[in-house]
């Protein structure tokens, strides 16, 4: 047991540091370490590769908070409102508040998974492509709620975002036919997600900062520690529908393989504004937003384990390379693993368990220490934070120099977006949720004739609908209520 556990401790460490630099994941940090697996018994290994999973997760708040880069894609909405938490001097708040809604979050996910995984795998093998597209459909509007104040702006930005996602061969049509020659062998794979978002969040940020200038510019500008206002647990007061809510939102986010923390974080963030008593504080340093956004991705961790071990399907990159683990152990997950292999499942709640604590533990008590990277200035941090996306970047697919170009592309793209006030969220729940949105349409329509009543006829697929309608209609009105009282010169 005392090995299990420092190899937890070594994990989440790593992982935490993985996740707190731009360009490099949870998903990279597993890959990495896995084939040190083979030095090791399947239960150690898991302990290890969780360990590095559930810091690298959690580690991905720190610079989203610090310098406003989101250093995992499930940190996408933590820099919203933590980013102006700290330019307002409450970095060590924000970084705390984060921390703490990551555990309760990684907890929640875990009675999850402990408690809900067979009736929960069952419902999800009954999913049908019909359903998935639906569930993907539904997700989608929450670009309504995302773009508060300019919806057609923000539907115009998501399917920009879905167009992108949709670049790339495809076996049943000719759409490469429309790519210039010279670019058909880098974009039969279509965009790749991680150069996108370090585009879109870091290259953007560094353009924004070098318009303004960085010779007198620090990235601790404005961000200071001590004399701030100081953490307390009663900022979770009032909060714990909305950490119940992001954190099931992230499990459930988990569990429908391939959606990703980034869709989860940004669908509880818009859930966490749409709910709030007051919205128009929400991307200003609100500690609700900051809340919804760290409890949902870390409510993935839990969530992504329960179609892996019920049904052998991983829910996302991360637990896709957790499969290897179990192969090279010459153990098949699915449907009979538990039963199966009991004394190893008991083993992953409590390894993920420790890790959570451990998390916990390595994170919130030498914040101070963490929070000391805010002193470098920018002129020296940023040149290192640019290396370090780049890196990251080409090591996407094993050294691919067109992804380092999609960084710079998407930098620009970004920043112009913010010019002409495009919203970059809903071209991001857009493009990652594009190419399932279509797959999943494609399937659904094979299967049926070419049907399209049969989106219509299972009742699944019926409740949905009645979700779309019903979230839809309600974005519709609070988006004209918001105009209106705009308008009136009164704000919402």
């Amino acid at each position: 047991m005392i090995l299990n556990l420092g190899l937890a401790l070594l994990g989440t460490a790593i992982g935490i540091i993985f996740g707190a630099i731009p360009g490099m994941t949870a998903t990279m940090a597993v890959a990495v370490f896995l084939p040190m697996t083979y030095a090791f018994q399947l239960v150690p290994a898991l302990y290890l590769l969780l360990g590095l999973y559930v810091g690298g997760i959690s580690g991905g708040l720190i610079p989203a908070i610090l310098i406003n880069v989101p250093g995992t894609p499930s940190s996408v909405c933590t820099g919203f409102d933590g980013y102006p938490m700290a330019r307002r001097g409450e970095s060590e708040r924000a970084l705390k508040i984060g921390i703490t809604a990551s555990f309760l979050g990684g907890m929640i996910s875990l009675i999850v998974l402990a408690l809900l995984t067979p009736p929960l795998a069952k419902m999800a093998i009954k999913f049908s492509a019909i359903e998935k597209f639906l569930i993907i459909l539904f997700a989608m509007t929450v670009i309504a709620a995302l773009s508060k104040g300019s919806m057609t702006k923000g539907v115009f930005s998501g399917f920009l975002g879905v167009l992108l996602s949709l670049v790339g061969e495809l076996s049943m049509n000719n759409r490469m036919r429309m790519v210039p020659d010279f670019l058909k062998n880098e974009l039969r794979s279509g965009f790749q997600l991680l150069p996108l978002l370090i585009g879109l969040f870091a290259i953007c940020q560094m353009f924004q900062e070098a318009e303004k200038g960085m010779q007198s510019n620090n990235l601790d500008e404005g961000v200071t520690v001590e004399g701030a206002q100081k953490f307390s647990f009663s900022d979770f007061k009032g909060q714990w529908v909305n950490v119940l809510r992001s954190s099931l939102f992230g499990t459930f986010m988990g569990i429908l393989p391939g959606v990703g923390g980034s869709a989860a974080s940004l669908i509880a963030y818009s859930q966490a504004k749409s709910f709030s008593k007051h919205p128009e504080l929400m991307g200003k340093g609100a500690p609700e937003g900051l809340i919804a956004s760290e409890s949902s991705n870390n409510g993935l961790t839990g969530g992504a384990l329960v179609p892996l071990l019920s049904l052998g399907i991983p829910g996302d990159a991360t637990t896709a390379v957790l499969i290897g683990a179990f192969l090279l152990q010459g153990i098949q997950v699915g449907p009979l693993f538990i039963d199966q292999h009991p004394d190893i499942w008991n083993q992953i709640l409590l390894a993920l368990l420790a890790c959570n604590v451990l998390m916990f533990v390595v994170m919130f008590f030498p914040i101070k220490l963490i929070s000391q990277v805010v002193k470098v200035r920018s002129a020296r941090m940023y040149p290192i934070i640019l290396l370090m996306c780049i890196v990251g970047a080409y090591a996407t697919r094993s050294g691919v120099m067109f992804d380092v170009w999609c960084l710079l592309i998407f930098g620009v793209l970004g920043y112009v977006m913010n010019k002409i006030g495009l919203p970059v969220a809903p071209f991001l729940i857009g493009f990652i949720l594009g190419g399932d949105l279509e797959k999943y349409f494609i399937e659904a329509v094979k299967g049926n004739n070419y049907d399209l009543a049969v989106f219509f006829q299972r009742p699944i697929a019926l409740v949905i609908w009645v979700l779309i309608a019903i979230f839809l209609g309600y974005s519709i009105w609070d988006n004209a209520k918001g105009k209106t009282l705009e308008k009136a010169g009164i704000k919402d």
